[in-house]
């Protein structure tokens, strides 16, 4: 499948908008959207899945154009928002009986289908508790088993890992890979490291544009002579933050190893190869 968006925006008022001239092509697999907060990554997830529309430009599904025709795409729709909200009354098996009602999904292989996907997501042996009594991870996994019912075309995920543990994110990525060679899958997440371990290609989005999309590799090489380690004392690091971008630091023995950003490193610099969250803050914060 292909998604298509060109040259959308959603104003709000004459000086603020969510989204300006956005333009970004979908196909099959995963894309990784990264942002900061306020960057318009929940508008536009939004958009794609019909819930809001936009002021100007167009969003086509195949060739379909969602936003006179929404329900093209709500067909082939799964969507894990990330405000979700449970029904804390019901158990995992009515609550996602009931979504299934809401997306008129039904048959014999309903029950077997709620089966799968509460194993999946590791909710078996709680699926029979009321939600209410669940973890904010938990009712995060019920969140992401309700999102794939419909065996959906276009999956899109606003930040799924959120209360998720290590182990659950893992499987979490393990389930979605799986899914990704026949689906368009959207993923936002603010923990980088998630991206990274599953995206096939990767947008990173500032103030409702986009910055850059492309392969991994190709977002990484943005970065790349552009990344250094020194050793600093403690009296020096507060200065020297002021004048680089520091991406972390290491406080050692004989001093604190910095790691950070530079067009012009300093005397003594140790070159480091670049990541994707090198390439994230290089693009978002610094002063380029």
């Amino acid at each position: 499948m292909k998604l298509d968006i060109q040259n959308i925006s959603k104003h709000y008022t004459k000086d603020k908008f969510g989204l300006k001239d956005f333009s970004l092509t979908i196909e099959n697999g995963i894309l990784g959207l990264l942002g900061p907060n306020g960057a318009g990554k929940s508008t536009l997830m939004k958009m794609i899945a019909t819930i809001s529309k936009p002021t100007d430009g167009t969003i086509a599904l195949d060739g379909h154009n969602i936003v006179k025709n929404p329900d093209y795409i709500r067909q082939f729709l799964g969507y894990l928002p990330q405000d979700f909200g449970v029904y804390d009354n019901l158990n995992a098996y009515e609550f996602l009986n009931y979504i299934a009602a809401m997306k008129g999904v039904g048959g014999p292989n309903l029950k077997p289908r709620i089966e799968n996907l509460l194993e999946g997501v590791n909710l078996i042996e709680a699926a029979k508790l009321p939600i209410g009594t669940y973890s904010g991870g938990m009712k995060q996994r019920v969140g992401i088993a309700q999102a794939l019912l419909n065996d959906p075309k276009v999956l899109i995920f606003d930040e799924p890992t959120v209360g998720l543990d290590p182990e659950e994110r893992m499987r979490f990525r393990n389930l979605i890979s799986d899914l990704a060679e026949n689906c368009v899958v959207i993923l936002s997440s603010h923990i980088v490291s998630d991206i990274e371990t599953i995206a096939d290609e990767v947008a990173i989005m500032k103030s409702g544009q986009l910055l850059t999309k492309g392969s991994q590799a190709s977002v990484i090489q943005l970065a790349e002579g552009k990344v250094y380690e020194a050793m600093l004392s403690s009296d020096e690091l507060s200065s020297f933050k002021e004048r680089h971008l520091v991406v972390n630091t290491i406080r050692q023995k004989d001093g604190i190893r910095t790691r950070y950003m530079s067009d012009q490193p300093q005397p003594g610099a140790i070159p480091s190869a670049a990541s994707l969250e090198d390439a994230y803050l290089y693009l978002t914060q610094s002063k380029r």
